[in-house]
Protein backbone atom coordinates (compact mmCIF):
# COMPACT_ATOMS: atom_id res chain seq x y z
CA UNK A 1 0.00 0.00 0.00
CA UNK A 2 1.38 3.40 -0.98
CA UNK A 3 2.14 5.91 1.76
CA UNK A 4 1.34 9.61 2.01
CA UNK A 5 4.51 11.68 1.79
CA UNK A 6 4.72 14.30 4.54
CA UNK A 7 8.06 16.04 4.02
CA UNK A 8 10.03 17.61 6.85
CA UNK A 9 10.79 21.31 6.57
CA UNK A 10 14.35 20.66 5.39
CA UNK A 11 12.96 18.29 2.73
CA UNK A 12 10.50 20.96 1.56
CA UNK A 13 13.40 23.38 1.24
CA UNK A 14 15.48 20.88 -0.76
CA UNK A 15 12.53 20.01 -3.03
CA UNK A 16 11.91 23.69 -3.74
CA UNK A 17 15.59 24.26 -4.56
CA UNK A 18 15.55 21.25 -6.93
CA UNK A 19 12.60 22.86 -8.69
CA UNK A 20 13.83 26.47 -8.83
CA UNK A 21 17.54 25.81 -9.50
CA UNK A 22 18.74 24.31 -12.77
CA UNK A 23 21.89 22.96 -11.07
CA UNK A 24 22.24 21.76 -7.50
CA UNK A 25 24.41 19.61 -5.26
CA UNK A 26 22.52 17.86 -2.47
CA UNK A 27 25.14 16.77 0.04
CA UNK A 28 22.85 15.02 2.53
CA UNK A 29 23.59 12.35 5.13
CA UNK A 30 22.07 8.89 4.82
CA UNK A 31 18.51 8.82 6.10
CA UNK A 32 17.61 12.37 5.08
CA UNK A 33 15.65 11.22 2.03
CA UNK A 34 17.72 12.23 -1.02
CA UNK A 35 15.81 9.88 -3.34
CA UNK A 36 12.33 10.93 -2.19
CA UNK A 37 13.30 14.61 -2.39
CA UNK A 38 14.61 14.22 -5.94
CA UNK A 39 11.67 12.15 -7.22
CA UNK A 40 9.20 14.64 -5.72
CA UNK A 41 10.93 17.49 -7.55
CA UNK A 42 11.02 15.48 -10.80
CA UNK A 43 7.32 14.71 -10.49
CA UNK A 44 6.50 18.39 -10.01
CA UNK A 45 8.73 19.53 -12.87
CA UNK A 46 7.29 16.90 -15.19
CA UNK A 47 3.57 16.89 -14.43
CA UNK A 48 2.85 20.26 -12.81
CA UNK A 49 5.28 22.67 -14.46
CA UNK A 50 6.01 20.82 -17.75
CA UNK A 51 9.65 21.92 -17.61
CA UNK A 52 11.33 18.58 -18.30
CA UNK A 53 10.79 15.70 -20.71
CA UNK A 54 13.22 12.86 -20.00
CA UNK A 55 15.31 12.32 -16.88
CA UNK A 56 18.41 10.19 -16.53
CA UNK A 57 19.52 8.86 -13.16
CA UNK A 58 23.08 7.50 -12.92
CA UNK A 59 23.54 5.37 -9.82
CA UNK A 60 25.56 2.52 -8.30
CA UNK A 61 24.45 -0.79 -9.81
CA UNK A 62 22.54 -2.09 -6.80
CA UNK A 63 20.80 1.27 -6.32
CA UNK A 64 19.92 1.39 -10.01
CA UNK A 65 18.44 -2.11 -9.83
CA UNK A 66 16.19 -1.51 -6.86
CA UNK A 67 16.21 1.73 -4.86
CA UNK A 68 14.69 4.24 -7.29
CA UNK A 69 11.88 1.96 -8.43
CA UNK A 70 11.11 0.90 -4.85
CA UNK A 71 11.05 4.52 -3.64
CA UNK A 72 8.62 5.47 -6.41
CA UNK A 73 6.39 2.51 -5.50
CA UNK A 74 6.36 3.61 -1.87
CA UNK A 75 4.74 7.06 -2.20
CA UNK A 76 1.23 7.89 -3.35
CA UNK A 77 2.16 11.27 -4.89
CA UNK A 78 4.64 9.61 -7.27
CA UNK A 79 2.15 7.20 -8.84
CA UNK A 80 2.26 8.94 -12.24
CA UNK A 81 6.03 8.64 -12.61
CA UNK A 82 7.24 5.92 -14.94
CA UNK A 83 10.70 4.67 -14.02
CA UNK A 84 12.64 2.41 -16.39
CA UNK A 85 15.88 0.69 -15.28
CA UNK A 86 18.45 0.48 -18.09
CA UNK A 87 20.43 -2.59 -17.06
CA UNK A 88 21.65 -5.95 -18.26
CA UNK A 89 22.90 -6.98 -21.68
CA UNK A 90 23.34 -4.58 -24.60
CA UNK A 91 20.06 -5.75 -26.13
CA UNK A 92 18.17 -5.26 -22.85
CA UNK A 93 19.64 -1.77 -22.34
CA UNK A 94 18.69 -0.64 -25.83
CA UNK A 95 15.18 -2.05 -25.42
CA UNK A 96 14.83 -0.21 -22.08
CA UNK A 97 15.95 3.08 -23.64
CA UNK A 98 13.24 2.67 -26.29
CA UNK A 99 10.56 2.03 -23.66
CA UNK A 100 8.34 5.03 -22.90
CA UNK A 101 9.14 6.38 -19.43
CA UNK A 102 9.83 9.57 -17.47
CA UNK A 103 12.96 8.49 -15.61
CA UNK A 104 15.63 6.13 -16.92
CA UNK A 105 18.01 4.65 -14.34
CA UNK A 106 21.41 3.33 -15.43
CA UNK A 107 24.38 2.05 -13.44
CA UNK A 108 27.42 4.34 -13.42
CA UNK A 109 29.64 1.75 -15.15
CA UNK A 110 27.58 2.24 -18.32
CA UNK A 111 27.88 6.03 -18.43
CA UNK A 112 30.51 5.95 -21.17
CA UNK A 113 28.46 3.48 -23.22
CA UNK A 114 25.31 5.62 -22.93
CA UNK A 115 27.08 8.80 -24.03
CA UNK A 116 28.60 6.97 -26.99
CA UNK A 117 25.22 5.43 -27.85
CA UNK A 118 23.47 8.80 -28.19
CA UNK A 119 26.39 11.10 -29.03
CA UNK A 120 24.98 14.41 -30.33
CA UNK A 121 21.41 13.11 -30.07
CA UNK A 122 21.48 13.23 -26.25
CA UNK A 123 17.78 13.07 -25.21
CA UNK A 124 17.91 13.73 -21.45
CA UNK A 125 17.23 17.33 -20.46
CA UNK A 126 17.69 16.49 -16.76
CA UNK A 127 20.37 14.29 -15.22
CA UNK A 128 20.66 13.12 -11.61
CA UNK A 129 23.88 11.52 -10.42
CA UNK A 130 23.29 9.39 -7.32
CA UNK A 131 26.55 9.18 -5.35
CA UNK A 132 28.20 12.07 -7.16
CA UNK A 133 31.43 11.34 -5.28
CA UNK A 134 31.94 8.33 -7.59
CA UNK A 135 32.70 10.95 -10.29
CA UNK A 136 35.41 12.66 -8.22
CA UNK A 137 38.26 11.37 -10.41
CA UNK A 138 38.73 13.84 -13.27
CA UNK A 139 40.70 11.21 -15.21
CA UNK A 140 37.99 8.54 -15.09
CA UNK A 141 36.18 7.54 -18.26
CA UNK A 142 32.78 8.07 -16.67
CA UNK A 143 33.62 11.67 -15.75
CA UNK A 144 35.04 12.48 -19.18
CA UNK A 145 32.00 10.98 -20.90
CA UNK A 146 29.48 12.93 -18.83
CA UNK A 147 31.58 16.09 -19.18
CA UNK A 148 31.21 15.84 -22.97
CA UNK A 149 27.41 15.97 -22.86
CA UNK A 150 27.10 18.32 -19.89
CA UNK A 151 26.36 21.34 -22.16
CA UNK A 152 23.34 19.43 -23.52
CA UNK A 153 21.88 18.93 -20.01
CA UNK A 154 19.53 21.72 -18.88
CA UNK A 155 19.08 20.53 -15.29
CA UNK A 156 21.61 18.69 -13.15
CA UNK A 157 21.39 17.37 -9.59
CA UNK A 158 24.28 15.68 -7.79
CA UNK A 159 23.45 13.55 -4.75
CA UNK A 160 25.98 12.38 -2.19
CA UNK A 161 26.69 12.25 1.51
CA UNK A 162 30.45 12.48 1.10
CA UNK A 163 31.51 14.98 -1.57
CA UNK A 164 35.09 15.19 -0.30
CA UNK A 165 35.97 11.79 1.21
CA UNK A 166 39.70 12.26 0.62
CA UNK A 167 39.98 16.03 0.78
CA UNK A 168 38.87 19.11 -1.13
CA UNK A 169 40.74 18.19 -4.32
CA UNK A 170 37.93 15.68 -4.86
CA UNK A 171 35.46 18.54 -5.23
CA UNK A 172 36.64 19.88 -8.56
CA UNK A 173 35.30 17.15 -10.86
CA UNK A 174 31.99 16.97 -9.01
CA UNK A 175 31.50 20.72 -9.07
CA UNK A 176 32.39 20.81 -12.75
CA UNK A 177 29.49 18.46 -13.48
CA UNK A 178 27.21 20.71 -11.44
CA UNK A 179 28.18 24.12 -12.86
CA UNK A 180 30.57 23.41 -15.78
CA UNK A 181 33.45 25.12 -14.04
CA UNK A 182 31.76 28.42 -13.13
CA UNK A 183 32.86 28.40 -9.49
CA UNK A 184 36.03 26.32 -9.16
CA UNK A 185 37.39 26.81 -12.67
CA UNK A 186 37.29 24.85 -15.90
CA UNK A 187 40.59 23.02 -15.34
CA UNK A 188 41.79 20.90 -12.41
CA UNK A 189 45.30 22.35 -12.77
CA UNK A 190 44.03 25.92 -12.29
CA UNK A 191 41.96 24.83 -9.28
CA UNK A 192 44.94 23.06 -7.75
CA UNK A 193 47.30 25.98 -8.31
CA UNK A 194 44.88 28.52 -6.86
CA UNK A 195 43.84 26.70 -3.69
CA UNK A 196 46.53 24.09 -2.86
CA UNK A 197 50.25 23.69 -2.28
CA UNK A 198 52.36 20.50 -2.47
CA UNK A 199 52.36 18.41 0.70
CA UNK A 200 54.13 15.06 0.34
CA UNK A 201 56.62 15.01 -2.52
CA UNK A 202 59.91 13.59 -3.77
CA UNK A 203 62.48 15.45 -5.84
CA UNK A 204 60.60 14.73 -9.07
CA UNK A 205 57.01 13.98 -8.03
CA UNK A 206 54.22 15.45 -5.90
CA UNK A 207 52.13 12.80 -4.12
CA UNK A 208 49.64 14.90 -2.16
CA UNK A 209 48.47 18.49 -1.87
CA UNK A 210 47.17 20.47 1.09
CA UNK A 211 44.90 23.54 1.06
CA UNK A 212 46.41 26.99 1.27
CA UNK A 213 45.56 29.19 4.22
CA UNK A 214 41.88 30.21 4.09
CA UNK A 215 41.38 28.14 0.91
CA UNK A 216 38.69 25.94 2.47
CA UNK A 217 36.54 28.88 3.53
CA UNK A 218 36.94 30.48 0.09
CA UNK A 219 35.91 27.22 -1.65
CA UNK A 220 32.91 26.83 0.64
CA UNK A 221 31.80 30.37 -0.08
CA UNK A 222 32.19 29.94 -3.84
CA UNK A 223 29.98 26.83 -4.02
CA UNK A 224 27.46 27.71 -1.28
CA UNK A 225 24.85 29.06 -3.69
CA UNK A 226 24.53 25.75 -5.60
CA UNK A 227 25.12 23.22 -2.79
CA UNK A 228 23.07 22.19 0.20
CA UNK A 229 24.86 20.25 2.92
CA UNK A 230 22.89 18.76 5.81
CA UNK A 231 23.97 16.44 8.61
CA UNK A 232 21.59 13.83 9.98
CA UNK A 233 22.43 14.70 13.58
CA UNK A 234 20.96 18.18 13.04
CA UNK A 235 17.67 17.00 11.57
CA UNK A 236 16.95 13.48 12.83
CA UNK A 237 16.42 12.23 16.34
CA UNK A 238 18.33 9.00 16.10
CA UNK A 239 17.95 6.11 18.56
CA UNK A 240 21.02 4.30 19.89
CA UNK A 241 20.54 1.52 17.37
CA UNK A 242 19.31 1.92 13.80
CA UNK A 243 18.26 -1.06 11.68
CA UNK A 244 18.70 -0.24 8.01
CA UNK A 245 17.31 -3.06 5.86
CA UNK A 246 19.13 -3.33 2.54
CA UNK A 247 17.51 -5.48 -0.13
CA UNK A 248 19.99 -7.30 -2.36
CA UNK A 249 19.00 -8.66 -5.73
CA UNK A 250 20.94 -11.67 -7.00
CA UNK A 251 22.45 -11.39 -10.44
CA UNK A 252 20.89 -13.56 -13.15
CA UNK A 253 23.42 -16.42 -12.87
CA UNK A 254 23.22 -16.57 -9.08
CA UNK A 255 19.41 -16.49 -9.23
CA UNK A 256 19.38 -19.34 -11.74
CA UNK A 257 21.81 -21.41 -9.60
CA UNK A 258 19.74 -20.73 -6.48
CA UNK A 259 16.52 -21.90 -8.12
CA UNK A 260 18.22 -25.02 -9.50
CA UNK A 261 19.71 -25.82 -6.09
CA UNK A 262 16.34 -25.34 -4.41
CA UNK A 263 14.64 -27.57 -6.96
CA UNK A 264 17.21 -30.37 -7.37
CA UNK A 265 18.99 -30.24 -3.96
CA UNK A 266 22.23 -30.37 -5.93
CA UNK A 267 24.61 -27.61 -6.98
CA UNK A 268 27.76 -27.70 -9.05
CA UNK A 269 30.06 -24.68 -9.06
CA UNK A 270 33.00 -25.27 -11.40
CA UNK A 271 34.45 -28.57 -10.13
CA UNK A 272 32.80 -28.42 -6.69
CA UNK A 273 29.64 -30.39 -5.98
CA UNK A 274 27.24 -29.67 -3.14
CA UNK A 275 24.61 -32.29 -2.43
CA UNK A 276 21.99 -32.31 0.36
CA UNK A 277 19.56 -35.04 1.37
CA UNK A 278 17.01 -33.29 3.57
CA UNK A 279 14.84 -30.20 3.54
CA UNK A 280 16.51 -28.90 6.72
CA UNK A 281 19.99 -29.19 5.22
CA UNK A 282 18.77 -27.56 2.02
CA UNK A 283 17.36 -24.60 3.93
CA UNK A 284 20.70 -24.05 5.66
CA UNK A 285 22.59 -24.29 2.39
CA UNK A 286 20.22 -21.85 0.68
CA UNK A 287 20.76 -19.35 3.49
CA UNK A 288 24.50 -19.74 3.00
CA UNK A 289 24.00 -19.28 -0.73
CA UNK A 290 22.26 -15.96 -0.14
CA UNK A 291 25.31 -14.77 1.79
CA UNK A 292 27.58 -15.57 -1.13
CA UNK A 293 29.38 -18.78 -0.14
CA UNK A 294 28.32 -22.37 0.68
CA UNK A 295 30.10 -24.89 2.90
CA UNK A 296 30.98 -28.00 0.92
CA UNK A 297 31.09 -30.37 3.87
CA UNK A 298 31.77 -30.65 7.62
CA UNK A 299 35.40 -29.58 7.14
CA UNK A 300 34.16 -26.00 6.71
CA UNK A 301 35.71 -25.69 3.29
CA UNK A 302 33.50 -23.43 1.22
CA UNK A 303 32.88 -22.39 -2.36
CA UNK A 304 32.02 -18.83 -3.36
CA UNK A 305 28.85 -18.53 -5.43
CA UNK A 306 28.35 -14.77 -5.93
CA UNK A 307 29.57 -11.31 -4.86
CA UNK A 308 26.20 -9.55 -4.69
CA UNK A 309 26.25 -9.06 -0.93
CA UNK A 310 29.89 -7.94 -0.91
CA UNK A 311 29.14 -5.45 -3.69
CA UNK A 312 26.29 -4.04 -1.61
CA UNK A 313 28.58 -3.78 1.42
CA UNK A 314 31.19 -1.93 -0.64
CA UNK A 315 28.56 0.56 -1.78
CA UNK A 316 27.33 0.98 1.81
CA UNK A 317 30.87 1.75 2.99
CA UNK A 318 31.24 4.30 0.17
CA UNK A 319 27.94 5.86 1.15
CA UNK A 320 28.77 6.01 4.84
CA UNK A 321 32.36 7.27 4.73
CA UNK A 322 32.89 9.79 7.46
CA UNK A 323 36.39 9.40 8.88
CA UNK A 324 38.17 11.81 6.54
CA UNK A 325 35.17 13.82 5.45
CA UNK A 326 34.76 17.48 6.33
CA UNK A 327 31.28 18.88 5.74
CA UNK A 328 31.19 21.45 3.00
CA UNK A 329 28.73 24.02 4.30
Amino acid sequence: MKQIFKPHEYQKYCINRCITDDKLGLFLDMGLGKTAITLTAINDLKYNRFQIRKVLVIAPKRVAEDTWVREQDKWEHLKLLRIQPVLGSLQKRIKALNTLADVYVINRENTEWLVDYYRNEWPFDMVVVDELSSFKNHNSKRFKALKCVRPLIHRFIGLTGTPAPNGYLDLWAQMYLIDQGERLGKFITHYREEYFVPDKASFDRIYTYKPKDNAISIIKNKISDVCISLQAKDYLEMPDKVIDNRYIKLNSKAQKDYEQFEREMFLQINEDEIDVTSAVALTNKLLQFCNGAVYKDETHEFVEVHDCKMDALTELIEEAQRTTYTYIL
